[in-house]
């Protein structure tokens, strides 16, 4: 996200909006393991595909690998070991990494925001998460592991305040050495028609597109020279490896501006044109709809965070709803179609302003993730971030800023490595695109549902145990709860159910906890 700044004054304000970008994913350079002992796999798809497998006694089956893991603000390396140790061996299919630039470098106070690296300053790769070699490094490390990369990409606006970056570079907000001057940005009031420069009323369409936000220099995108520039930077790092973009502020770039700088992309090494998400978030009319923004890109899943969240979080202030409202879901509960949705949880605007749920809310921010990976909707993005109290905080980093390692004990909050999290990973994989059957909830806050006879998972977002006998749609036998343990050489490390020759098992779903299993998890007959 951007840092919102005071309207005229330079300095910082309060923080607006932010999130995330999505990915056609697919398998990366390596080969994806299928973590079954009875699968056998047959190909291996490219952006979008999926790995095709057969079961012991059922058809061949399409194994997806869309999940993309979204460690905000990690330094490279830290991204790079874990795509290694955790999420290729999970079955992640993508990592979205902050903004690669050089960006400011605030000197005013002890502190570097988090919001630096939402204001460039030069297209070189020289950030607080790591330096150009570094960020080679971490692309083609992920890519070995069969993690694709995804790259926050602040192509809008260059800075509004400061005056040195990370990388050392002089710069004033309309002046940047070698890349642009004070003719390459709106001003007001040629361009803008407000008296601040900035947008006061966002929904009015010329606002929003030749106005600053939140004081932020706003680039003139619909110029060849600008297109270029910006072209030139994303190109570079699709050359590096990157298979696709999170587009920071994307609503504030108009609509064929935006297309007049993805036909300027090159192909990816992928061989696919690269994967382009758009931060639009709901709420304008018209063309500032993200509706109207379908066919330049998919869509941050704003609307499906913000149902997320009234289901299960909103219940405790009544009339809200629960998790049981969920039975209706996706285009039919209003949601944008399930192709063109980057879906998530939290991301590091809406943790900061409260309108979804965040790590903050604890093992219902958990349940909530695993209902995600479960439900079949979107493509499903896990957010795994630091922890912080106030909404400026620095990442752990060093006295200059620059991002240190990420130690998962100390400071980090890696829901991406969380056992029921992670394994749910391999479990959505394995359902791909299986529909929703065997429905069954007891009207309060529990849920339960198969994914076609491939998977089953039951959820209880209510404050005690819950246990009533359930139809999975699974064959008979003895399965291991993946949630709460791993499956290894026919055994389980966790708790393990029996169901019975209808289907049926009788399961206790532990309060704020998740129950699932999958036909690979099926340890004897």
């Amino acid at each position: 996200m951007t840092r919102e700044i005071s309207p005229g004054s330079g300095a910082p304000g309060r923080t607006r909006r932010r999130n995330r970008v999505r990915a056609a994913v697919a398998v990366a350079a390596g080969a994806v393991t299928v973590a079954a002992a009875a699968f056998t796999a047959i190909g291996m798809g490219s952006a979008g595909a999926a790995d095709r497998v057969v079961t012991a006694g059922q058809t061949e089956h399409h194994v997806q690998r869309d999940v993309i893991a979204n460690l905000w603000e990690w330094n490279w390396v830290s991204i790079a070991k874990e795509c290694t140790t955790v999420l290729g061996p999970k079955g992640y299919g993508g990592v979205q990494v902050a903004p690669p630039q050089d960006s400011l470098s605030k000197t005013d106070g002890p502190v570097h925001p988090w919001w630096e690296v939402y204001q460039p300053v030069d297209y070189k790769l020289t950030s607080r998460m790591g330096n150009e070699a570094q960020f080679k490094s971490m692309v083609a490390t992920c890519r070995k592991a069969g993690v694709k990369v995804y790259v926050d990409a602040v192509i809008n606006h260059m800075t509004g305040q400061g005056n040195i970056s990370y990388g050392g570079v002089s710069y004033s907000k309309y002046e940047y050495q070698g890349i642009y001057t004070s003719a390459n940005f709106h001003h007001t009031p040629a361009d803008c028609p407000t008296a601040s420069g900035n947008i006061e009323d966002f929904n009015n369409y010329l606002q929003v597109t030749k106005c600053e936000l939140v004081s932020l220099s706003d680039l003139r995108t619909e110029t060849p020279y600008v297109r270029n520039k910006l072209a030139g930077y994303l190109n570079k790092l699709i050359g590096y490896g990157v298979s696709g973009f999170r587009v920071d502020a994307a609503k504030h770039i108009p609509q064929a501006d935006m297309q007049a700088i993805e036909k300027l992309l090159h192909r990816t090494v992928d061989g696919t044109r690269p994967y382009i998400a758009l931060e639009v978030p709901p709420g304008g009319p018209g063309k500032l709809s993200p509706w109207a923004y379908q066919r330049t890109g998919d869509l941050l899943g704003f609307d499906f965070a913000q149902q997320i969240h009234d289901a299960f979080k909103s219940y405790t202030t009544p009339p809200g709803g629960n998790i049981t409202d969920l039975q209706v879901f996706g285009e039919q509960s209003g949601l944008l179609p399930s192709d063109k949705s980057l879906a998530f949880v939290a991301n590091h605007d809406s943790e900061r302003n409260g309108s979804t749920l965040s790590y903050k809310d604890g093992a219902t921010y958990v349940l909530a993730t695993e209902f995600m990976l479960a439900r079949g909707y979107g493509t499903p993005q896990v957010y795994s971030s630091f922890a912080f109290t106030g909404n400026d905080d620095s990442p752990p980093a060093d006295a200059k800023g620059f991002i240190t390692n990420t130690d998962c004990n100390a400071g980090w909050v890696c829901i991406d490595r969380y056992k029921g999290v992670a394994n749910l990973v391999g479990w959505h994989n394995y359902v791909g695109d299986s529909k929703v059957t065997n429905w069954a909830d007891d009207g309060v806050n529990l849920i339960a549902f198969s994914r076609g006879n491939r998977g089953w998972i039951a959820l209880n977002n209510a404050d005690a145990d819950k246990t009533m006998t359930f139809d999975t749609g699974l064959p008979r036998g003895t399965y291991c709860d993946i949630i709460h343990g791993n499956q290894s050489n026919g055994q389980c490390t966790g708790r393990t159910f029996t169901v019975d020759s209808h289907g049926h098992a009788r399961v206790r779903v532990p309060a704020k906890d998740a129950v699932a299993f999958a036909a690979n998890n099926r340890l004897h007959g």
